[in-house]
This record gives C-alpha cells, structure tokens and sequence, in this order.
C-alpha cells in the first residue's frame, strides 16, 4: 500500500476531495480486505451470504436518503442531494428477488447495523458536514469498487438485472464525470479548517461502521 500523502486540513492548501481520501486511504483499505470482502470475492460465499449484505444495506441507505431529505434546503447539505444517486428503490427491486415477495418480514439489522444507522440519524440530518461525510463514505464507493461486486453477482451468481441493481447508476450517466463533478463540489465549498478536520473525522467513523457491518456479517 503506497504511503498516504501529506494533506494540510487546516489551512485548506489541499484539495478537499485530496484531503478525504488520503485521509481514508487505510481504513479503506482495511475495509476491502475485510474477512467478509474476502471470502466473497474469494468464492467462499453464496447468494444467500451477498442477500444479508444488501438487507444492511436497505436499512444504511434509508437513513441515509431521509437525511438527503432534510438536508435539501440546506445551503451547503443541499449541494449534495443528488437524486439519481437515490439507491433505495433499486434495493427494494433486488431485496424483492432475494427473498421473496415478504422481503421485508424476512430481513433484519445486523447490530453494526442499528448502531450505523444510528449514527447517520445523530449527526446527518442537522449537520451538513456530518450528511457529506456518510454520503461520500458509501456513494462514492458504490460507484468505484462496488462494481467489482456488481461483476462478481453476474459471472458468479448469474445475477444481472434485478438481485443486483443497488449497482446500477444509469441515471448518472457517465461515471467518470459524475464523480469529477462530486469531487469539484467537495473542492468548491468554502469549509473552514475546523469544518475539513470535522468531516474527515466523521468520515472515518463511517468508514470504521462499515467494517463493523462487514465483520458482523462474517460472524
């Protein structure tokens, strides 16, 4: 793993998608090699294994695209509500083919779950660094490595179309210039020195509940 560079938080020299991500570089890491990530990628897990962690998911997103809500009118929060990015009711759509047709009556929260989404509602909803750092945690992330797992589902599993739409973002278009845009944004917005420590923080808490997720899963 290439060392991470160093980012100046305070004074804002840095860029601040710069900034994020460097700070993150380990712990994100630590995420991919997860045990879960692991012995999925590795063939270990079967479709059933992969369905508990799109149900997470259901209950992660929810909370969330709610916080999107609140945030809409927000002045800086709102620069991030990105409706195309909405991942909600493709979940429904793959929970649906997952489980059954009583999805909902079939799924639960892993503890790591309730605590993360619990989390989400104590600083996403009235804090708009605290709703960016989440958003950035799991959208950017399912726009880069979760189509590795997007790729796993179809030539594993035979799964493409519903069971895996949580990785389809056709409504973004291009890829590529979607994230530019998200990360010309992160750049463009006049955070204070104090606000950038806040966020990375904050994101590195997100990061730190997905582990958790992934590691209450491969219990």
């Amino acid at each position: 793993m290439a060392a991470p560079l160093a980012v100046d938080l305070e004074s804002g020299r840095t860029p601040f998608s710069t900034t994020l991500r460097e700070s993150t570089r380990r712990v994100h890491e630590r995420a991919h090699h997860s045990r879960y990530m692991r012995d999925l990628f590795g063939g270990d897990l079967d479709l059933h294994d992969y369905a508990r962690l799109a149900a997470q998911y259901w209950y992660i997103y929810q909370a969330i695209e709610q916080a999107g809500d609140a945030m809409r009118r927000d002045p800086v929060g709102g620069r991030f509500v990105f409706d195309e990015l909405r991942r909600v009711p493709a979940l429904a759509v793959d929970l649906e083919f997952l489980y059954g047709e009583r999805w909902r009556d079939r799924i639960q929260p892993v503890p790591a779950t309730e605590d993360y989404v619990q989390r989400i509602r104590s600083v996403a909803f009235d804090w708009a660094g605290g709703y960016v750092a989440h958003h950035y945690t799991r959208y950017l992330g399912d726009l880069a490595g979760g189509q590795a797992v997007r790729k796993l589902l179809a030539t594993v599993h035979g799964v493409d179309g519903p069971g895996a739409l949580f990785y389809s973002f056709d409504e973004v278009g291009s890829v590529p210039a979607f994230r530019k845009r998200y990360k010309a944004l992160l750049d463009g917005t006049p955070w204070t020195g104090a606000e950038r420590t806040r966020i990375v923080t904050e994101t590195l808490v997100a990061f730190e509940f997905n582990i958790a997720v992934l590691d209450d899963l491969a219990g």
